[in-house]
């Protein structure tokens, strides 16, 4: 029973940190972000502004949509993500990711922030954007 228990706070916890990562309030969104490219197991370049600062809800929302995209990755290929501000939005993407209809899932929630996924998503490539007021 113990060791039923210790798993299920083990799954418990690991569904926690993927949700929303202890380093992504820690160290901010270049931070979650590198970390979740090294455990990828996938060669992958991020780009993030230095000390860009996001509200929590815009940085979750990022980096749920980017985690799901490197997820898509193909084994031993390379993947590029980007965060920038552009015309008061966040502005991210993933390249070398296959979009697919599981991304779609994610367009409610970065709807319901009032931004935008790429539709129809491109061919190796996740893109979106959320407004930073508002």
């Amino acid at each position: 029973l113990g060791r039923d228990v210790q798993q299920a706070l083990d799954g418990a916890a690991q569904l926690a940190a993927r949700i929303y990562p202890p380093l992504l309030a820690a160290g901010g969104l270049a931070a979650a972000l590198r970390a979740a490219a090294l455990s990828a197991g996938i060669r992958v370049s991020v780009e993030v502004a230095p000390g860009a600062g996001y509200p929590p809800e815009l940085a979750a929302t990022v980096y749920l949509c980017c985690l799901e995209a490197l997820e898509r990755v193909e084994a031993g290929a390379q993947a590029t993500v980007t965060v920038r501000e552009e015309d008061e939005a966040i502005a991210f993407e993933v390249v070398g990711a296959c979009a697919d209809a599981a991304l779609e899932q994610l367009r409610d929630r970065v709807e319901a922030l009032g931004g935008r996924l790429a539709s129809p998503p491109e061919p190796g490539r996740v893109a979106g954007s959320l407004p930073l007021s508002g």
